[in-house]
């Protein structure tokens, strides 16, 4: 054999279903493939050609996209590519294009149809795969610290754009975080800002990286999914996403690490709603977002992972409809932060969610200027409705002049609801406290929600109210071993897995948040904050956790369910529809529910 026939052989010997075959079978099929090298962004076929051979990737990435250009798959080293439009007609139904400089061999179609004849392992692979396009290596069950491909490779602001240069050179990154002496990240410099803002603007090799890197990125923290960081790298068109724990910089995640994963179906959504011109045009993309709750339900993901997914698609609804309205309206007169507050501020959505929102202005916000904001959340409130979050039935949204207002406005309300906390004021208290920004200057939001957990962290009369708040949803036990069902009209019979399921353990995170000054906003991220803290004892905690994940799937597996019978979506569930195993661990879950009230109730929250 050749040189190159041996190393592509030996390169096959690593790959499936090529490592079944015997040696001399490998050396033959080694020397059919041939090999391209194509650069970043070339095209290897569109939806419709005729294929000329399976594709196999020895180094790169590329991405498959639908006929419509949306994306299907971001493949890496040792996937194949090409063998649903050979096994069909020999005609491409998707599109091939590199994102980074590649190497791909290729075999011949008459090659790959002798294997697929002569050869079973073949043939299941492949025709595994025709029936399976959408399952390999998805994103959405990954943590972000599972993604990072190495240690942070890191410079500090006042290196010269040439030792970061020959930094990346040597360590053979595309980017390096810039950090202050502590490790804390201040920004990210790229190869692509040594061309554009140095090599094309004529700087010299003296200049520092702080004046040529991307201050202040959006990042993301270990423990987020790896779905979060296709979903940011699809809608705001970036390749590198810098990871921070507490602040200091743990390393990068690029395009190149995930293109290995498939990408999961939400974000073919996202990148559908980031294309959509109209309203409709989002409305039809968010119509599937049922079918996406019964596939997840169905690959048995966790529902914290079904949820944040499901919200994220929110998110992508919400900022393409505050770009349009801009598009529409001008420029904002002043800076604005849009927030969500309920389940999608909590990044719990499930298939039912209604829209719970409001908009924080910049104190330099004139009368004149409210004209702007009013139009704004007419806009983007009613074209949430048309893509199927209802209006709020208690006015909790941006078109509610109440809750449109300047920030100093915003922190009055905040103080005014501490200082009084009548029952009006802790209902309003419990929704803002779950309060999460969308679109617009998040740092209008930072600093007040910091002095307002100190203020109502400290008032001992304000927490006690919010507990006593807590305690008002209650898990639906009933005596002998039963449940308290519903007992008349519409859902007789049937508990309500939101307002006596989720809701009291929402509540009781609430509290552990505020007693610990705690700024994460999901249930479950509170309960795991709270552990670490001190607020509840490891041990209730972990017993809180699990009786809120059974409780949870519970609710979505009931809705996929009923997705699945072509009925709408609900909290309610008949009990006597679970089996014997299933109620008994049920009831089990709210036990836990209620013993944990009972403590913060009687002030052992502490001590969980």
């Amino acid at each position: 054999m050749s040189d190159s026939v041996e190393k592509i052989a030996a390169f096959l010997a690593t790959v499936h279903p090529y490592d079944s075959l015997p040696r001399d079978e490998l050396a033959r099929v080694a020397g059919s493939f041939s090999r391209r090298e194509p650069p970043a962004s070339t095209e290897i076929y569109a939806f419709g050609e005729p294929l000329s051979g399976l594709f196999l990737i020895e180094a790169g990435g590329v991405e498959i996209l639908d006929r419509n250009g949306g994306l299907v798959s971001l493949l890496g080293p040792r996937n194949s590519f090409g063998e649903r439009g050979l096994l069909r007609d020999g005609l491409a139904v998707t599109t091939a294009r590199t994102i980074e400089d590649s190497t791909l061999l290729m075999l011949p179609v008459a090659e790959l149809r002798r294997l697929l004849a002569g050869f079973p392992a073949f043939e299941r692979f492949f025709n595994r795969a025709r029936g399976s396009e959408a399952r390999a290596n998805d994103l959405s069950a990954r943590k972000v610290e599972d993604l990072m491909a190495r240690a942070p490779v890191a410079c500090s602001p006042d290196t010269t754009v040439t030792e970061a240069a020959r930094q990346m050179r040597e360590t053979h990154v595309s980017s390096l975080g810039v950090v202050d002496a502590d490790g804390r990240l201040l920004g990210i410099v790229t190869t692509r800002d040594l061309s554009n803002r140095v090599l094309a603007e004529g700087r010299d090799g003296a200049t520092p990286v702080s004046a040529v890197m991307t201050a202040d990125p959006v990042t993301l923290t270990p423990q987020a999914l790896g779905s979060d960081i296709l979903h940011l790298m699809l809608e705001r068109k970036i390749g590198h996403l810098p990871i921070v724990r507490n602040g200091h910089f743990a390393g990068m995640v690029t395009q190149t690490d995930l293109t290995r994963f498939q990408a999961l179906s939400s974000a073919v959504l996202i990148r559908d709603l980031a294309d959509a011109g109209t309203v409709a045009e989002m409305a039809a993309v968010t119509a599937r977002i049922p079918s996406l709750l019964v596939q997840m339900v169905g690959g048995n993901n966790a529902h914290e992972v079904v949820t944040r997914l499901i919200t994220d698609i929110a998110d992508a609804v919400t900022r393409r409809l505050l770009a349009m309205a801009e598009a529409e309206l001008g420029p904002p007169p002043v800076p604005y932060l849009w927030l969500a507050c309920g389940s999608q501020g909590r990044q719990e959505q499930t298939g039912v969610s209604d829209q719970d929102n409001c908009l924080m202005l910049d104190d330099a916000a004139t009368d004149g200027d409210m004209a702007y904001f009013h139009a704004l959340a007419e806009s983007v409130s009613k074209g949430l409705d048309a893509c199927g979050y209802v209006f709020c039935p208690g006015d909790m949204m941006a078109t509610n002049p109440r809750w449109c207002q300047k920030v100093s406005v915003w922190r009055d309300y905040f103080r005014g609801w501490i200082a009084t906390p009548n029952p009006e004021a802790q209902m309003l208290a419990s929704v803002m406290f779950d309060l999460r920004p969308i679109g617009g200057a998040a740092s209008l939001f930072g600093n007040l929600q910091a002095a307002t957990l100190e203020a109502a962290a400290k008032n001992s009369i304000f927490v006690a109210h919010m507990v006593s708040n807590s305690l008002k949803h209650t898990p639906p036990l009933g005596l002998l071993r039963g449940f308290a069902t519903i007992r008349s009209g519409e859902h007789r019979n049937q508990i309500d897995l939101k307002h006596n399921g989720v809701v009291p353990v929402a509540d009781l995170a609430r509290v552990y948040a505020l007693q610990g000054r705690l700024a994460a906003a999901n249930t479950r991220a509170r309960l795991l904050a709270a552990a670490e803290a001190g607020v509840i004892s490891a041990a209730g905690a972990r017993d809180l956790t699990e009786a809120y994940d059974l409780i949870a799937e519970t609710r979505l597996a009931n809705q996929a369910r009923q997705i699945k019978a072509g009925r709408k979506p609900d909290n309610y569930l008949a009990p006597s529809d679970l089996s014997d195993f299933e109620r008994s661990h049920l009831r089990d879950a709210f036990v836990v529910v209620r013993t944990m009230q009972s403590a913060v109730g009687q002030g052992k929250g502490m001590l969980g």
